[in-house]
């Protein structure tokens, strides 16, 4: 297949268009780098990867057919989305219909990357597909919730109206290498301050709960809801739910990092519980997560520790 994918220089755009490639597809990759970074997709193997610097909140401009279009582009990590407040309101609607616009005129597929951030802070745990969510919508986070909430009514629109393949997946919680060192996400701050025997910054008391998916499960998860035939959303993370404070102390051994652990005020409308309900998922694509937690964090402290010390010899 030929398949666009936007926001394709991001932690998780650049290692879906891995999978693409890997699996022998073309991929055309889209991003404006407002949060994404070149160095992303350097490796990625010219005869089947092409690359357009483009902002999707403009008409997308791709020759020839397209099988696919799989719309990822925007801010992810609170830190990016408080300080980019309209640009993340305007790629999850204008950037949504101009992507979703690119696959009707194309007669193609197309994949919405949404978010656990539609629950909200959820009443309920796990969080089914059936639940809508509790969302501050004035809040400072409502501009990324808000967004994804909008982009998932206008895919299920152009579905019902203009017959459009979409695809929705709901994602949880992520990591891996390629995360940025100051992304402002839980995982990528606890491992720099760890890395640098900084203190450990816990956000209120530390017993929120949050559930991590390494990143190769849930391309593979993302993979397998693309080739299915399912329009409305999946969720896709890692059930294993632990508290802030746990994985605090988690990080703090797989470093041997001397780092105390200081506690914060909690940011405005923080969720308390994040736990994604993928019997979905397992039911539908035969998915689940498979990479242990200290698997994972071990190749991430890895990928961290060389980008800190490669940033210290430049």
């Amino acid at each position: 297949m030929r398949i666009v994918v936007t926001g394709a220089a991001g932690f998780l755009g650049s290692h879906l268009c891995d999978k693409l490639t890997g699996e022998g597809h073309e991929v055309v990759g889209i991003d404006n780098f407002i949060t994404g970074d070149p160095a992303n997709l350097s490796h990625l193997p010219t005869n089947q990867f092409s690359f357009l610097e483009h902002d999707v909140t403009r008409f997308i401009p791709v020759d020839g057919p397209v099988d696919f279009v799989l719309h990822f582009a925007s801010p992810a990590s609170p830190v990016d989305y408080l300080e980019l407040p309209i640009q993340t309101l305007k790629v999850g609607s204008l950037g949504t219909h101009n992507a979703l616009g690119l696959a009707k005129s194309k007669d193609s597929g197309f994949m919405l990357a949404s978010t656990s951030e539609v629950y909200g802070d959820p009443l309920i745990n796990p969080q089914p597909e059936s639940y809508w969510g509790n969302v501050n919508p004035i809040g400072p986070r409502g501009v990324y919730d808000e967004a994804k909430r909008f982009a998932e009514a206008m895919t299920m629109a152009y579905h019902r109206y203009h017959s459009v393949d979409t695809r929705i997946v709901r994602i949880f919680n992520t990591y891996g290498p390629r995360m940025r060192l100051h992304d402002g996400r839980v995982v990528p701050n606890f491992i720099n301050q760890a890395l640098k025997n900084d203190p450990l910054t816990v956000y209120g008391d530390g017993r929120q709960t949050r559930s991590f998916c390494y990143v190769s499960d849930l391309v593979e998860g993302i993979y397998l809801l693309m080739l299915s035939g399912e329009h409305e959303p999946v969720n896709v993370g890692n059930p294993a739910e632990m508290t802030v404070l746990e994985f605090a102390e988690a990080i703090l051994k797989l470093t041997s990092s001397r780092s105390a652990i200081v506690h914060k005020d909690l940011p405005v409308d923080d969720p308390q519980v994040r736990r994604p309900d993928i019997t979905k998922a397992k039911a539908l694509l035969n998915w689940g997560p498979k990479v242990p937690l200290e698997e994972g964090l071990h190749s991430t402290i890895d990928y961290f520790r060389a980008t800190a010390d490669a940033s210290v010899q430049r």
